[in-house]
């Protein structure tokens, strides 16, 4: 972004690239990623370079390409995890298979004179490990900063040319010390300017979409949620009528959520549509994840298509796509896996007539939330937890069908209800009800009953890349499944959900 110093990142693959992204902007300054197949350029005012980790060997016929005149540029570079081995390779270094895998918990040795990397760290410090491979070699001129029982190089520099290598992840929160760690790297090592802002952001933001859309006008798809209601925000400082906000009733809403967004987004020049009917006719028989976000992202792009005609000049949509959307659903930045097409970015059609445009599409949910609040936002509104743009479609697993739908959104206002009557409601990140296509027997009244299983779902996570289960309160946990068992017809148990991301995603689609 100009006008700031830069940290680039060079992604192989990791699935916590962005992780490193977003601790390095957490210090004020701003970083971008970048594919590895980039060839190496110089980018105005960058002061540094991170080799993210990625999935391959060195060694693999088909490891991504890597050009090593990134590490000729004159400015630091980091390698981390595979990173750390590419660096070894690629300057005549051996990297080697282990028979010790490491993965998860390990403690590191700081080595005597390793000040600049590992400033106020203690002699020893707990990280996060995940690797086959390891430095058996390093390349020549580069010396031991730290090392484990058996790694003997989890940590290397060549400081006379500002190369470092770490084998573990200090980007994950399992690496107690792993944002102190960065913060050395691009202050200690990068000198960075802090010169990056939510404040900043907006300025450079209203700006960029003015010379984007130049005099025409830009449909909305605002859902009342957090990344939309922010993006409808920002398009309107920058464009002010000429934003044209539209929300669209898909049938897979949670209860009352019609009502209450178009009441809460009066101010806006909003139009309802009601397109219930189409999409459930679309999604009628579809059980594959991957298809219902596909379907479901084709037919909200023709719903805009159509109410677009109503403007003669609207030839832009705007979504609430974050970074999280795009690093799931497609492999933009290099070879990072598919994990799953969501409906605005992986499940768009090939061919559309609106051009798109996506203001949040760098910027991670704390960001948005912190982003929201400068614009003026409510907390309420800032605050909401995140619901999935695909809706109840991805919580109600198997086939659709509008009474399946409405047994799993009167369940899920009962979690809500009891989550927000316990006070839980803004430390949890996301809480929720699933509908399993899994039938048991049960009791009721002396009478056998064959019903489906009702799951609940409530995690902590400060982005959504990673989450923790959430503790809940025993007394919480009886009385919503006692109040949905007794409450709800069509459920006859209920289930918690204690899978933390990864393995598991957050939805369960």
């Amino acid at each position: 972004m100009l006008g700031h110093d830069l940290v680039l990142i060079l992604d192989f693959g990791s699935q916590f690239t962005q992780l490193i992204a977003r601790r390095i902007r957490e210090q004020g300054v701003y970083c971008e990623i970048q594919p590895c197949t980039m060839a190496p350029r110089a980018f105005p005012r960058m002061v540094g370079i991170v080799l993210s980790g990625g999935p391959s060997s060195v060694y693999d016929a088909d490891a991504p390409p890597f050009d090593a005149g990134w590490l000729e540029m004159g400015v630091p570079v980091l390698g981390i995890c595979y990173g750390m081995q590419l660096m070894t390779h690629s300057l005549g270094g051996e990297v080697l298979g282990h028979a010790h895998r490491e993965y998860g918990h390990a403690d590191v040795t700081r080595a005597d004179g390793a000040d600049r990397l590992f400033a106020g760290l203690p002699s020893t410090f707990p990280v996060w490990m995940s690797h086959g491979d390891q430095v058996a070699r390093p390349p020549e001129g580069f010396r031991v900063l730290a090392s484990t029982a058996t790694c003997a190089w989890a940590a290397f520099a060549n400081e006379d040319r500002r190369l470092y290598g770490i084998q573990f992840h200090p980007e994950v929160t399992h690496t107690r010390d792993g944002v102190a760690m960065l913060r050395n790297f691009v202050f200690g090592v990068c000198d960075a300017k802090a010169d990056w802002s939510m404040g900043s952001f907006i300025a450079e933001q209203v700006e960029r979409i003015r010379a984007q859309v130049g005099d025409g006008h830009v449909i909305c798809a605002l859902s009342g949620g957090v990344d939309s209601s922010v993006t409808a925000a920002i398009l309107h400082e920058a464009l002010g009528a000429r934003l044209h906000c539209i929300f669209v009733d898909n049938g897979l809403l949670r209860l009352g959520e019609r009502e209450s967004v178009a009441a809460e987004f009066a101010e806006y020049d909003l139009t309802v549509i009601d397109a219930s009917r189409r999409f459930l006719d679309a999604l009628d028989g579809v059980t594959d994840p991957e298809r219902k976000r596909k379907i479901i992202g084709e037919a909200f792009i023709r719903v805009f298509e159509e109410e677009s005609k109503r403007f003669e000049d609207a030839k832009w949509l705007a979504q609430g796509t974050l970074y999280p959307d795009v690093i799931e659903s497609v492999s933009f930045r290099g070879p990072s896996a598919t994990i799953k097409s969501h409906h605005n970015v992986g499940g768009l059609p090939d061919r559309m007539h609106l051009k798109l445009i996506e203001p949040l599409r760098e910027l991670f949910k704390d960001e948005v939330r912190s982003l929201g609040r400068e614009l003026g936002l409510s907390d309420t509104r800032v605050d909401r937890q995140p619901f999935p743009g695909p809706g109840l479609a991805v919580r109600c697993l198997g086939t659709l069908s509008e009474a399946r739908l409405d047994v799993l959104r009167r369940a899920d206002a009962i979690v809500d209800q009891e989550i927000r009557a316990a006070g839980l409601y803004d430390s949890i990140w996301q809480s929720f009800a699933v509908l399993l296509p899994v039938r048991s027997v049960g009791v009721m009244g002396d009478n056998r009953t064959y019903d489906e299983v009702c799951a609940i779902r409530a995690v902590h996570s400060t982005d959504g890349m990673t989450a923790h289960v959430t503790e809940l309160p025993w007394p919480v946990l009886a009385r919503m499944s006692s109040r949905i068992i007794n409450e709800v017809k069509g459920i006859n148990r209920v289930v918690y959900d204690i899978s933390t991301k990864p393995p598991a995603t957050i939805e369960w689609e």
